[in-house]
């Protein structure tokens, strides 16, 4: 049996269908930004994209953990 996928990355499924974009391409527009602060980085997503917060927030903290977790 398989687990239900928890925390920020439940939302990735549906960032994909709603942007048309693979989760990849997401991480790739803010590797570079992963220094500053994580409402900045959402606030990136949001104003140049037009991601939505959750989605937008999602993204951010996923990478994020994963960048303190390296």
């Amino acid at each position: 049996m398989t687990e239900k996928v928890q925390g920020p990355a439940s939302y990735f499924p549906s960032i994909e269908k709603k942007y048309g974009q693979p989760i990849q391409h997401w991480f790739n527009e803010i590797a570079g930004k992963l220094t500053q602060p994580h409402m900045q980085i959402v606030s990136f997503l949001k104003d140049t994209h037009g991601l939505g917060h959750g989605h937008a927030n999602a993204i951010v903290a996923h990478q994020l953990a994963q960048k303190k977790g390296a």
